[in-house]
Order: C-alpha cells, then sequence, then structure tokens
C-alpha cells in the first residue's frame, strides 16, 4: 500500500449524521456546480474515519482553482498539498522528501478545477438522494480509470459537508467537512510543495 493510501484509506460513513431523515429533494447539477465554482477560498477543521477505526483530523485549506492542504494533527503530523499542478504526499517517517502525484489524475482535480461543470457529458455518473442529502458521483470523463470522487451536499443554503474518493486502485477516502470558513484570505504559501519539501528537510 502506497503513502497516499496509507494516510488517507478510510471507512464510510452513515448520512444520517448529517441531520434528520426527512428525504429531500435532488439539488440540481447546476447549482451545485455554480456553488463549488463560487468557494474560492475555504478553511475549516476535517475528520477522518480510518479503515482501522482510529480518527484522523486536522484543518484543511481550499483555495481554488488547483490547490488545497490538509494539515494532520499529532500525533501523525502528515501533510498533503496540491499546489503547481501535483498532489504531493508529506510522510514523516520518510528520509526522500514527499511522494507527487499529477493532480489532473487524482479525482480531487474534479472540484479543484478553474471551472466546475457537472453538466460535461459523461462527468456525473450517478446523482441522487441519501437521507436529507444529495450525493453526486463524477470522474473525469475522459479518464474514468482515475477513479470517483462521490460528493455530499445539504443545501438551504448548499453546502459541501463530505466526499468519498475512490482511487485507481478501488481504495477509499472520506474526508468530513466541519464548519467551514469561506471567502477568507489564504496565504500562497501553504500550497507551494518546493517551499515545504525544504522545510521539511531542514527539520
Amino acid at each position: 500500500m502506497n503513502k497516499f493510501r496509507r494516510f488517507l484509506l478510510t471507512a464510510p460513513i452513515a448520512l444520517a449524521a448529517l441531520g434528520g431523515q426527512a428525504l429531500a429533494q435532488s439539488i440540481p447539477l447546476s447549482e451545485l456546480s455554480a456553488y463549488l465554482n463560487s468557494l474560492q477560498t475555504a478553511e475549516g477543521q476535517f475528520t477522518q474515519i480510518n479503515a482501522d477505526g482510529t480518527i484522523s483530523t486536522g484543518t484543511i485549506y481550499i483555495k481554488r482553482p488547483g490547490r488545497i492542504r490538509f494539515e494532520y494533527d499529532p500525533p501523525e503530523r502528515a501533510l498533503v498539498i496540491a499546489g503547481g499542478g501535483s498532489l504531493a504526499v508529506f510522510d514523516p517517517r520518510s528520509n526522500t522528501g514527499p511522494d507527487r502525484y499529477p493532480l489532473s489524475e487524482t479525482p480531487l482535480s474534479i472540484i479543484l478545477a478553474r471551472e466546475v461543470n457537472l453538466g460535461r457529458a459523461r462527468m456525473v455518473v450517478a446523482h441522487g438522494d441519501e437521507g436529507n442529502a444529495t450525493y453526486v458521483v463524477a470522474q473525469d470523463p475522459d479518464h474514468p480509470e482515475y477513479g470517483n470522487i462521490k460528493l455530499v451536499f445539504t443545501g438551504s443554503p448548499v453546502q459541501l459537508r463530505q466526499w468519498v474518493i475512490t482511487d485507481d486502485a478501488g481504495g477509499e477516502t472520506t474526508v468530513i467537512l466541519g464548519d467551514m470558513q469561506v471567502g477568507g484570505r489564504i496565504r500562497d504559501a501553504l500550497f507551494n510543495i518546493i517551499a515545504e519539501e525544504q522545510r521539511w528537510s531542514s527539520n
């Protein structure tokens, strides 16, 4: 199992935790796309439920297009950054620097795109309701082999609550978002992989 999956592999959680049991009408794809395109910056806490039953927590920073940062709380001290077209996984136990992946080959690229268009042909492979939430399963229509991302939203107003990434090997990653501060200023330096690599090598 590579470091990316070891840090991010999680078990799915019940959507009932998002609220009441009343069924809701699916939020249209056009409305979900508009919401994601309006989400230029966001910052808040996230929770992972790991495959072995342990819980990981941390802080997430989003700066669209193309940038995201996961800072894991101690004792993990892991770090995942997307910026400059790459996704880097920093392992505090490694002496060889971060593992890197092209961001375009990960499902995260769908929500970090400059313009999100969930109505694009063959991008959305499932769209419906689960309890009081709307879900969308999306993939790169030109490269479905890269995996997919299941986005879970609540409405009134629309909010992204969690996502589940299924990677190219079938591994699943569930990220549950806490209350997010949207629209604030986030420093570009947080997404500079090269600068972060230099800091890690000097510690």
